[in-house]
């Protein structure tokens, strides 16, 4: 919650967000000054940097639309874009070729996975460490797809205006013309108390997604997997520091006229407390209510766990929001109701030796991904 030094601060700097003009957007951005969106219809903040660190050490959901703010679009009201119309076929009967791909999900692949990204000292946005952690996610995807050149799958890096990239490894849809599908989790991590030099495994924030992405490729090019429609898996940069690395990207699909059919984020999918009920927790706000049905009914099918309705999660809280804020279909389907979630997250302590920390529930999680991919896009 604010303090009340910084709701002090935020008075003295707040400033109507659709009376920013280009002049002042420019002169404050020189000044290292960031533009920060804290609720949804109320104004954004210039904030010092120190002021945004200060929101992620309270753990405060926040857009930095400093790189993204555009007068004329505020100007005209359009902050928020149409809801694109989206019919989902409901999963009922189990394909036995989705049974197949689901039976070469690797416990110990994924567990290299995770060792490789929690060996960096951390992975926040603004480091060498974490800017290697994004050419190692790329550098790993594109070698599954060259030794599987029948797949036709590719692996870049995509460039954000910091250190740190984000990934987009895309397996060819047979029919280009289709909306595609996005599977997005965000490699960088945390340590709030000391972001750039403090020990940041983020083995469950977000190791956990981006293993359940790796492990999901891997499967799916190597099977010789050939959807209709292109899938596409995202790996962010500076989620962490406001959904940069998710921003960058829907807004470039929005103004290229990218169609999506479903955007689904994996983001903390390997704790539930011990003792709790194993489920899978789909968020119910800022997500598309169609597509979260849709992925109850592939939960059904395939998984061993049930789903519940999960907590809200509000504004900008995870890479889904920005997507959702494109006018995209979004849905985040999370480790647990938050009462069981990880409570040691943005800290050292987030390692895969932590009370609570399950393989098991990982990988359901990954299965998810493979039959949610192969189902909306065959």
């Amino acid at each position: 919650m604010f303090s009340q030094r910084l709701l002090t601060f935020v008075s003295l700097v707040v400033s109507a967000y659709g009376l920013i003009s280009q002049t002042e957007l420019e002169e404050n951005t020189a000044k290292g000054l960031r533009l920060i969106s804290l609720q949804d219809g109320v104004d954004p903040i210039w904030m010092t940097e120190e002021e945004k660190l200060r929101l992620m050490a309270d753990d405060t959901n926040f857009f930095d639309v400093t790189e993204f703010y555009d007068p004329e679009e505020e100007a005209s009201d359009r902050r928020v874009a149409a809801a694109l119309e989206i019919t989902y076929t409901a999963v009922t009967a189990r394909r036995p070729e989705v049974v197949a791909l689901l039976a070469q999900v690797s416990q110990s692949q994924s567990q290299s996975y995770l060792n490789s990204l929690t060996a960096y000292n951390n992975r926040y946005y603004r480091t060498q460490d974490g800017a290697n952690a994004a050419i190692w996610i790329r550098d790993t995807i594109a070698a599954i797809a060259s030794q599987n050149p029948a797949s036709r799958a590719t692996a870049t890096l995509f460039t954000n205006s910091f250190v740190q990239g984000s990934v987009i490894g895309t397996i060819p849809g047979t029919n280009p013309s289709l909306p595609r599908i996005i599977l997005g989790a965000h490699l960088d991590s945390i340590n709030s108390s000391n972001p750039t030099n403090g020990r940041a495994p983020g083995a469950d924030d977000d190791g956990s997604g981006c293993v359940n992405l790796l492990e999901a490729f891997r499967v799916l090019v190597s099977s010789g997997f050939r959807p209709s429609a292109t899938v596409e898996f995202h790996w962010y940069g500076g989620e962490e520091a406001g959904l940069l690395g998710s921003q960058a990207i829907a807004r470039k699909y929005k103004a290229d006229g990218v169609q999506v059919k479903a955007m689904i984020n994996f983001d903390m999918t390997a704790f539930f407390r011990p003792g709790s009920r194993e489920v899978i927790s789909l968020v119910p706000d800022y997500v598309n209510a169609n597509l979260n049905t849709q992925l109850g009914t592939i939960i059904d099918t395939y998984l061993r766990l049930p789903w519940v309705r999960g907590d809200p999660c509000n504004y900008a809280c995870s890479d889904h929001a920005p997507w959702h804020q494109q006018g995209y279909p979004a849905a985040y389907p999370f480790e647990s109701l938050d009462v069981n979630m990880n409570t040691v997250i943005h800290s050292a302590s987030d390692t895969t030796s932590l009370a609570g920390f399950s393989w098991s529930h990982l990988l359901e999680f990954t299965k998810l991904a493979v039959a949610a991919a192969y189902e909306l896009a065959i």
